[in-house]
């Protein structure tokens, strides 16, 4: 492979990579939601209370498991809730009745979960929470942008001819490898110290391809740190006989690093990107 200029390089990086599922994964919000349908249908009879304490009260009495519904209603998922005034801090737990009627009734007065049910400002909590594990939902895209990279490299292995588990493996750790084919690692394990694990190793006859992912689809200093942390493996794997380092990365975020990611470029020949990939860059690397 010819040498690159790297900032032509860098020039094709992406903006996203997001598919139709990377916003919101709405097969897990409704199943999240259903599991305590009947629990949340019992909750909507506070719908409009004139004197909710005392059905609130009532309720828990005769259904006491409506109380792991609670948390959801303010964006929690834990079941403890830590909350109080003043420095006065009580622990509140929902997945079983450990506090008092009383500290219950405080806990939904004092959070706004009484105004909210008792002043109709929602009609059904059903929908409400559908709503609230939609928002929740929407943090995960950071993670699932990590897993849409991995996702398409693996595409990518696969498409040149490598099968899972066969020739090419998934999230294995340092010692797995060195076990499994009887290799020295211990230069970029700081001796055994350290346990990194790689999204994949790919093995053909002649060498052991370690393959690390990632895309960033904004800046930080996250991406210094990916970099300076590449560039050093990269530096320890030429020490290391039968094995090759390989990073697959993109995303316009790294114009914001592209002092730190050059670095790296200029010591690792095996970085690529999504364009790399798509222009068969998988036929020459894996020999």
């Amino acid at each position: 492979m010819s040498k690159r200029e790297f900032h032509t390089w860098l020039s094709n990086f992406r903006y996203s990579i997001a598919d139709f599922n990377y916003y919101i994964d709405f097969n897990k919000v409704y199943n999240n939601v259903d599991s305590i349908k009947i629990e949340l249908n019992i909750l909507n009879s506070l719908i409009g209370s004139k004197n909710i304490e005392r059905d609130f009260e009532n309720l828990i009495s005769k259904y006491p498991e409506i109380l792991k519904c609670i948390p959801i209603l303010l964006a929690v998922r834990e079941y403890e809730i830590f909350a109080g005034e003043n420095g006065d801090v009580k622990l509140y737990t929902f997945n079983k009745q450990i506090n008092t009627i009383e500290d219950y009734k405080l806990f939904m007065k004092k959070t706004g979960l009484f105004d909210l049910l008792s002043n109709h400002i929602i009609n059904n909590l059903y929908d409400y929470v559908t709503g609230v594990e939609t928002g929740l939902d929407s943090n995960g895209r950071k993670n699932r942008g990590g897993h849409q990279m991995e996702d398409l490299v693996e595409s990518y292995i696969q498409k040149a001819g490598f099968k899972r588990d066969v020739n090419y493996f998934k999230e294995m750790y340092v010692s797995e490898v060195s076990k499994k084919w009887n290799i020295d690692l211990s230069a970029v394990s700081n001796q055994g110290k350290m346990e990194k694990r790689w999204d994949f190793v790919v093995k053909t006859d002649n060498c052991i391809y370690l393959i690390e992912t990632n895309f960033y689809g904004s800046g930080g200093s996250k991406l210094n740190e990916t970099a300076r942390s590449y560039k050093t493996i990269a530096t320890e794997m030429k020490n290391v006989k039968g094995a090759k380092f390989v990073w697959f990365t993109d995303g316009a975020g790294w114009k914001s690093a592209a002092r730190n990611l050059e670095e790296t470029f200029d010591v690792l020949d095996d970085i690529y990107s999504i364009n790399d990939m798509q222009n068969g860059v998988m036929g020459e690397i894996f020999k």
